[in-house]
């Protein structure tokens, strides 16, 4: 059967200081809804999965600390469908997770591994691309899939998925290549080119091809993996996760199996997603699902702006009013116990300066 798992581990570093170590991003409600109500990220992940599959074929990876607030978020989820990491060690041990938990539960099962921080709008396009990448390993039993996003734009801070030969099936065709963040010329020429989507992070694959290709190009997680399946669940299962996968080398899985099976003439697989997609890591990203006022700027909470554009203001204080004069192209971000302030152009840096602040200040402020 047809399986999907959201992974939402990530602690949206880039996003602070709303997204916190122990209140992520993918938690916080700011995805616009009708009637001016608001949803987490996780939220919508999920519903928008609901419109291929039932809630009892949906799981969710996430980190152990953010269980209950994940269950608590998502009432339609299934209590065996929550699977917690104790530690992060990237993507391919997630996903390696969340495929022997899957084939475990259902033997020859179909998975689609998805971010539980992404926007894609109309819901009925994604799940058209998803269903065509299912349908795909009817075809094609062995292969990996990943949808690809019909780029808008010559962006150059995603990663790109290059279009081979077709496979006769209506959207798919065979993976060419990978390509890492362009610069400006390079992105340019791949939008020229017609023949490059940008690589959305999302795939589709059985659930025990991908166990297998741990097995070949990282034993040493396939091993642990199969000890962790190998527990009863319950809490013997929970003793033997917490004491293996610490251990798991730490790689993404792009790098542990996407890249090496690329290099297999039509293992991977790529469907052409022609949406609205919106990868929710950045305030300037954030700032796409918040509404504008006539100058340009992004706007959240009780604001006031006098003869000043391009902005992002945020704040969560509905008793804190952020008055802006004469301000053009800057973030200003406030919260509880932080304000954070700086031009757009280095929005990306926040990251960074989160670790400064950690380093001078501590981890309160995290």
């Amino acid at each position: 059967m047809r399986h999907a798992v959201i992974m939402a581990g990530g602690s949206g570093t880039r996003l602070w200081p709303l997204s916190r170590a122990e209140r992520p991003k993918q938690l916080l409600d700011v995805v616009a809804g009708e009637g001016g109500t608001a949803h987490s990220l996780l939220a919508e992940a999920f519903a928008r999965l609901r419109a291929v599959l039932p809630a009892e074929r949906i799981w969710v990876c996430t980190a152990a600390r953010y269980g209950e607030q994940v269950a608590a978020a998502l009432p339609e989820l299934r209590a065996d469908r929550l699977i917690l990491e104790p530690v992060a060690r990237d993507t391919a041990n997630a996903v390696g997770l969340a495929a022997a938990l899957v084939e475990a539960a259902d033997p020859g099962a179909e998975l689609a591994v998805v971010s539980a921080d992404h926007v894609i709008r109309p819901v009925e396009r994604f799940a058209a691309a998803l269903s065509s990448a299912y349908d795909a390993l009817a075809v094609r039993p062995r292969a990996l899939v990943t949808l690809g996003i019909r780029p808008s734009s010559p962006a150059t801070g995603f990663g790109y998925v290059q279009r081979g030969a077709p496979t006769g099936l209506p959207g798919v065709a065979e993976a060419a290549s990978f390509r890492e963040k362009p610069d400006r010329a390079t992105a340019e020429a791949y939008l020229a080119s017609g023949d490059h989507l940008w690589n959305s992070g999302m795939f589709v694959w059985r659930a025990r091809t991908v166990l297998d290709a741990l097995a070949e190009h990282l034993p040493a997680t396939a091993a642990g993996l199969r000890r962790v399946v190998a527990a009863a669940p319950g809490p013997e299962r929970e003793a033997v996760l917490a004491e293996v996968f610490p251990t798991l080398p730490k790689i993404s899985v792009d790098y542990a199996v996407l890249e090496p099976s690329a290099a297999e003439p039509g293992r991977v697989l790529v469907v052409d997603l022609d949406a609205e997609w919106l990868d929710v890591g950045s305030w300037p990203a954030l700032a796409h699902t918040l509404g504008n006022d006539g100058d340009g700027n992004a706007v959240h909470g009780l604001t006031v702006l006098v003869d000043s554009r391009r902005n992002i203001v945020f704040s969560d204080d509905p008793d804190h009013l952020i008055a802006l004069s004469g301000v053009q192209d800057s973030v200003v971000v406030h919260t509880r116990d932080v304000t954070l302030v700086c031009p757009v152009g280095q929005a990306e840096q926040v990251k960074q300066l989160l670790a400064a602040v950690e380093r001078d200040r501590g981890p309160r402020w995290s």
